[in-house]
């Protein structure tokens, strides 16, 4: 019997999640020991209030071969309760473990799964499962909802063998999901208490004080004036890692003192600030214009002015998308600069491209500028390297990332009095909020468009591959329907890849990321090779990848 016609003769519930598994190009042989696998947060509000009614659910469920798992809003394990020893080694031979994400593209339909993306509770039994490795197991699975938020928390799992199927499975396990929704009510109420307090007691000690809960924002007059809501993804971001006083500047370009501190378990975090007087004005005010429309780093922009105002050679190096023709905009000043781009060499040919390169360099008076000269063949290459020793033409080239240049281009490179390093987006999270609103101005000049703080969270937690040039696009089509009102987590939504909540990555591991991909991409994809490349073991590289979210 083929696929099709074994979903002809399931329940229309369980025959539109194999189609959801179907479409997202999983297949029912697939394992389960590729299922990415995370650290996951052992204090949240989540696991606070199911953790009592967990253990009161495995006193029940003791001797028998019955399990319950909790995910959470990711639709990530976080907990498990089995009861007896064997039920645990059946669960890991499913790679059910905690940390290990059950979505449908994942894991196909399961009750893990299901509920969370039809937002009900699902049995599915034996032969219902998508994947062939999950159809020896019976289960019911029902999501958990924020009795005041009304936002899905997780899903609570009750799973045995098919043998051990018990229609009193369901009621059993909705009643502990009211309990527990029950629980973190009351905890949110008893978080919220905390963070009032510890809000009005620093209001005492300084002007501005801001306050932010997981549901809840608190701020006196003094921090509305002085915060705006886009700055509320980097505060939160800053409290994840750092604690203590730091110095940030906020979207509306004022640099603050910031102290920062964490209010109980999962209350919140509170934020005191203190505006601070700069002590000489940025290279934009110096020379009187804004600069790079906001998008460049603050040290590339100075850099970059410095450049034109003597007339420097610049190297602008990053990623597609980084800005780099931004930059050499910027470096031109207002003069018109003339361009000549390395993938017009197969359309001109090799002759021509040069001799329209000598003439530029010849004829015009302002900046000239080689894009993506890394693309160039090495004769041409050298050739470029050639005419810079040979000219006292103003000329500026873009290229990829500086470290990844090798023969006659990074000889190229050496010719430039100077190199300008553009970080990839993923670097800048913190600057996500303030560069979304300087495009999102730029795309619709004329509009009272807003990006609201669930919009711009939503925008910071996402890998941005295609850097500035890919937010750009997703705020193109949150917008393209409309010309005035707030833009919501919702519009932008369809275009990312990640939720707010997902996981992010620290700096370590993003350092780690990058290091692995670069490696795949060196090696083709082979992975035995890579791992020779970064000096570790297939296996260790295999769970590196898991773990960091990397597609093989």
């Amino acid at each position: 019997m083929d696929l099709l016609d074994e979903q002809r003769q399931l329940r229309p519930e369980i025959a539109e999640s194999w189609r959801r598994s179907e479409l997202s190009g999983l297949r029912p042989g697939s394992p389960t020991d590729r299922l990415t696998v995370r650290d996951i947060d052992r204090r949240s509000r989540l696991l606070g209030a199911a953790t009592p009614v967990l253990d009161e659910m495995a006193r029940h469920l003791a001797d028998t071969g019955l399990c319950v798992m909790l995910a959470d809003r990711e639709c990530r394990i976080v907990a498990r309760r089995f009861g007896t020893r064997s039920v645990e080694r059946v669960l890991d031979s499913i790679h059910a473990v905690p940390g290990c994400q059950f979505t449908e593209e994942t894991s196909g339909t399961n009750s893990l799964a299901t509920p969370y993306e039809v937002g009900h509770g699902v049995a599915v039994h034996g032969e219902e499962h998508y994947l062939e490795s999950l159809k020896r197991f019976t289960c019911y699975g029902h999501p958990i909802v924020h009795p005041a938020t009304k936002r899905l928390e997780g899903v609570l799992d009750i799973t045995g063998l098919v043998e051990d199927t018990n229609p009193l499975l369901a009621p059993f396990l909705v009643h502990a999901v009211a309990d527990i929704e029950r629980r973190l009510l009351d905890g949110s109420k008893l978080a919220e208490q905390r963070l009032l307090a510890a809000f009005q007691s620093a209001q005492h000690r300084s002007s501005a004080v801001l306050a932010l809960g997981e549901d809840v924002v608190l701020a006196n007059t003094a921090a509305v004036d002085l915060v705006d809501a886009a700055d509320h993804p980097l505060l939160r971001e800053v409290s994840r890692t750092r604690r203590g006083v730091r110095r940030l500047r906020l979207t509306s370009g004022t640099e603050v003192e910031v102290r920062v501190e964490a209010v109980s378990v999962n209350a919140g975090t509170l934020f005191e600030l203190a505006p601070v007087r700069p002590a000489y004005p940025s290279a934009a005010r110096r020379t009187g214009r804004r600069g790079a429309g906001g998008v460049l780093p603050a040290e590339a922009q100075d850099r970059l002015q410095r450049s034109m105002q003597a007339r420097r050679r610049v190297l602008v190096a990053g990623e597609p998308g980084t800005g780099r023709s931004t930059a050499t905009a910027e470096l031109a000043g207002r003069e018109p600069a003339a361009r000549l781009d390395a993938a017009d060499v197969p359309a001109l040919g090799e002759g021509a491209w040069a001799a329209r390169l000598e003439r530029l360099a010849t004829e015009h008076q302002g900046l000239v500028v080689v894009e993506a000269v890394h693309l160039l063949p090495p004769v041409l290459a050298a050739g470029v390297a050639r005419l810079l020793d040979e000219t006292s033409a103003w000329i500026a080239l873009t290229s990829g990332p500086s470290a990844e240049l090798s023969g006659e281009h990074a000889a190229l490179a050496t010719r430039m009095h100077r190199r300008v390093e553009l970080p990839p987006l993923r670097e800048r999270r913190a600057d996500i909020p303030a560069l979304a609103r300087t495009l999102l101005g730029a795309l619709w000049p004329d509009s009272s468009l807003r990006l609201t703080a669930g919009a711009l969270e939503l925008l910071a937690a996402q890998p941005w591959p295609g850097n500035l040039r890919e937010l750009a696009t997703v705020l193109r089509a949150a917008t393209e329907h409309r010309s005035a009102g707030d833009i919501t987590a919702r519009d932008v939504a369809p275009s990312c890849q990640v939720s707010a909540a997902a996981h992010r990555l620290t700096g370590w591991e993003q350092a780690e990321h990058d290091a692995i991909t670069k490696a795949l991409a060196a090696a083709s994809g082979n992975k035995v090779h890579a791992a020779k490349r970064l000096g570790i073991s297939r296996s260790t590289l295999y769970n590196r990848m898991r773990a960091l979210r990397i597609s093989s």
